[in-house]
């Protein structure tokens, strides 16, 4: 389901600091929150300093300061949000590898989370049941639209795109492409997600699942599409899962 105006003025313009600021609620249980990442130094330190070592190991290895310090605020601005809702300082919250190497709390096996990145910011989404994914994509974004619809879309997708002005077909498949892309986060499928017999129908900004197979059966999931900051659009999808 879409959130409509509710969301319209919380989209309108990219935080400029690592401090999260939350968004409209897309269901109970779920709650979502925007960062910037491009912290102050002082606020980057603070945020290092509560990663694990594996993290700040891995954010040596970023091949430039700018890369290595959006994974930092990134993560640690996840960290924050994670502890806050556990009452753990960001530090003492354990991230793991689980099935399919998605990341979990060890310990909170009822709080599922999920990031989608952009240049500028991160999308933090945080679930109480079941499994969330989120997805984030600038609306201007330029594609092969021909190509990514024959690699990725069902044939009632590929359908609709044919029937569409260039622009429309653009914007629209950027909107499957969202969905597509959180339900392949949720389950940690990736890019090896069936994509081509998954499908999703839109209406009036609304989205849902038409078919697919295991584990992307229609009455598995729900599908809430929505503006994000700075002419984005992102879409979150809730699978109640294994």
């Amino acid at each position: 389901m879409a959130l409509g105006a509710r969301a319209a003025n919380a989209a309108n313009a990219i935080p400029q600091a690592s401090a999260p600021q939350s968004l409209p609620c897309p269901a109970p249980g779920v709650e979502l929150w925007v960062c910037g990442l491009a912290p102050t130094p002082a606020v980057l330190a603070q945020l290092a300093a509560t990663l694990a070592p594996a993290e700040q190991a891995r954010a040596a290895r970023f091949g430039t300061a700018a890369l290595r310090d959006r994974y930092i605020a990134g993560r640690g601005t996840l960290r924050m949000l994670l502890g806050k809702r556990l009452a753990l300082a960001p530090e003492r919250v354990d991230i793991r590898r689980g099935e399919r190497g998605r990341p979990y709390v060890e310990g909170a096996a009822a709080l599922d989370f999920n990031v989608s990145h952009t240049g500028a910011f991160a999308v933090i989404g945080l679930a109480n049941t079941g499994h969330i994914g989120v997805d984030v994509e600038h609306e201007d974004r330029s594609l092969n639209v021909a190509g990514v619809a024959r690699r990725f879309m069902a044939p009632a997708e590929q359908a609709l795109l044919d029937s569409l002005e260039p622009d429309a077909r653009r914007r629209t498949l950027l909107r499957l492409w969202t969905c597509k892309e959180a339900m392949s986060k949720a389950t940690g499928d990736a890019l090896s997600a069936p994509f081509r017999r998954i499908a999703v129908a839109l209406d009036d900004g609304n989205a849902r699942v038409d078919a697919g197979p295991p584990p992307y059966e229609p009455e598995r999931w729900t599908l809430h599409a929505m503006r994000a900051p700075g002419d984005h659009l992102a879409t979150i999808a809730l699978w109640q899962g294994d």
